[in-house]
């Protein structure tokens, strides 16, 4: 997330800055954990005196941070969680960019009963405000169907005891299952899975971090699913991607394309374009306005839009499998098995 802001800031450095101004991101690594979050918030504003935050990593520091930046009428850019609480109507300060946890399970049940039939689905979640936000859309989209789930599991944060997860979900003999959580334990929770004769159809959210999940799942991610709420990162026929490919190219050769630095670069491009509107006088209150009253934007081919009601920019869910080599590709479909 950070390599993608930063290259959309280099990038726009090198042409000049936004009316003569370069830009410069502060990084602080809360190690995911709410109250390192309210810390680093607090230092960034007072000691650092950022003008805006971007690119906050998930949906528990988002929830500490988030007030501290209202508080202090900080604009809160792009985090890089899709939970439900970051939409709320209250919030004058927070732009999201990406589609919703909600509308990513609701994209995942849908595939799974209307490409595939399955209606044994279970759901195995990280036992924290964020693994709690996408059980309750999980949740919500099987209930719309008149469904529950046959089986639900779940795991600390920040660590991979998904064991005892694992047994519950297996007691539902669920036909596909749906998992909110991190690429080490999402990883650890699938190997353990196949080794042991359980291979449902696995499908995770995009927060999981779709490169590093891939490594870390070596030979045990052939068919499994990832929902994405960026394009795939090597699509060069949307103008945003292909920029995003020749500036990867440009400041960090030999870099590989992902899921997560193109959302980190569309955060850095977001935030570009709300500062350019503003012209040479520049305030927090003219740098929201610009994004939040445009209602439609079009980011190099990429749609936003944006409503008196609506602080989040897309709904776009895309999907996408691991292939045998290990490798992403798009599909508009769960494949038969």
């Amino acid at each position: 997330m950070r390599l993608g802001i930063e290259m959309a800031f280099r990038e726009v450095n090198d042409q000049g800055g936004v009316h003569g101004r370069q830009l410069r991101l502060e990084s602080l690594d809360d190690t995911y954990e709410p109250e390192l979050a309210i810390a680093n918030t607090i230092r960034l504003i007072e000691d650092k005196q950022v003008f805006a935050l971007i690119g906050e990593v998930g949906t528990p520091t988002s929830r500490s941070a988030t007030p501290v930046a209202a508080a202090a009428d900080v604009p809160f850019i792009a985090p890089f969680t899709g939970a439900a609480f970051l939409r709320d109507d209250d919030w004058q300060n927070i732009v999201n960019l990406r589609a919703s946890y909600a509308q990513e399970t609701e994209e995942m049940v849908e595939r799974m009963t209307a490409d595939l039939g399955i209606d044994r689905i279970a759901i195995m979640y990280q036992d924290d405000s964020f693994g709690r936000t996408g059980y309750q859309g999980a949740l919500a989209a099987l209930h719309r169907r008149d469904m529950e789930p046959v089986s639900v599991g779940l795991y600390p944060r920040n660590t991979v005891a998904v064991k005892t997860g694992l047994l519950d979900l297996k007691a539902g003999r669920p036909e596909g299952v749906i998992i909110i959580g991190a690429y080490e334990p999402v990883a650890t929770l699938i190997a353990w899975a196949r080794h042991t004769g359980f291979d449902p159809v696995f499908i995770t959210i995009s927060f999981v971090g779709s490169n590093a999940l891939a490594v870390e799942l070596g030979p045990y991610g052939e068919g499994v699913y990832v929902t994405q709420v960026v394009p795939f990162p090597t699509d060069d026929s949307i103008p945003i991607v292909a920029a995003y490919l020749d500036t990867l190219e440009t400041y960090y050769t030999g870099t590989e394309p992902g899921f997560v630095s193109l959302e980190g670069y569309m955060a850095g491009k977001l935030a570009i374009a709300g500062l350019d509107s503003c012209g040479p006088e520049l305030t927090r209150v003219c740098f929201l306005s610009a994004l939040l009253d445009s209602q439609a934007m079009d980011l190099d081919g990429f749609p936003l839009y944006f409503g008196e009601t609506d602080n989040q920019g897309s709904d776009q869910v895309f999907l996408t499998v691991i292939g045998p080599n290990g490798r992403y590709r798009p599909t508009d479909t769960l494949l038969k098995r």
